[in-house]
């Protein structure tokens, strides 16, 4: 069986549009709403970041940032729109489905939009995020549900890549639920995620014990 190529597959997306940014430069919606937990000093760890939009963001909220991205021209692009911005933000060439994922490290990590891994990968990809948050610290993700499937503004096309409240819970059994909710938006992040979307959003809490 052919495996996947990542980083082929978005640098090219990234590529084809140029000196522009894919998702555009404005931090996500949901993360800046988010912004009570973000303050001076926090370390976070932005996951499968592209081109440093929420990153640099987090940065710009007194965060010490450390963002993964597969995609060499992403991060060239991270790179350049942290200068632009004046932050400086520690970018990690990582294909976070073969990563070895730090432990205990962060205050937060933060999973915008990473959908791309199927229901065999899932399971390891978050059990590195639960794995990188510092005891008592938070994990924050945003993504669609299947219903986005009606609208194709965004995201990927299986349904088993998308979120549903009851995959979530599951997921994070063992932590706090502090945010889980689906609901739909219309959103303007580039010209890749433009359009009525069917979101749910998560934020939980890591127990002190783990």
């Amino acid at each position: 069986m052919t495996t996947f190529d990542h980083e082929a597959f978005w640098s090219a997306r990234y590529r084809g549009v140029g000196d522009d940014y894919l998702f555009g430069t404005a931090p996500n919606k949901f993360l800046a709403s988010q912004g009570e937990h973000f303050g001076d000093g926090m370390s976070v760890l932005s996951v499968a970041d592209g081109e440093g939009r929420n990153a640099v963001w987090l940065a710009e909220q007194g965060c010490q940032v450390t963002a993964t991205e597969i995609s060499p021209v992403a991060l060239e692009k991270a790179a350049k729109l942290a200068r632009a911005r004046h932050v400086v933000i520690d970018l990690v060439r990582a294909d976070i489905l073969n990563w070895d994922w730090p432990e205990a490290a962060y205050d937060a990590v933060v999973g915008i939009f990473i959908q791309f891994a199927t229901p065999a990968e899932r399971p390891r990809q978050m059990a590195g995020m639960k794995q990188a948050v510092k005891p008592g610290g938070l994990l924050f993700l945003q993504g669609y549900t299947p219903k986005q499937l009606e609208y194709r503004t965004g995201g990927p096309s299986a349904v088993e890549s998308l979120y549903t409240e009851e995959l979530l819970r599951e997921l994070f059994a063992d932590w706090e639920i502090v945010l889980l909710r689906e609901h739909e938006d219309t959103i303007e992040e580039g010209v890749a995620h433009a359009g009525r979307s069917a979101l749910i959003d998560f934020v939980a809490r890591k127990p002190t014990g783990k």
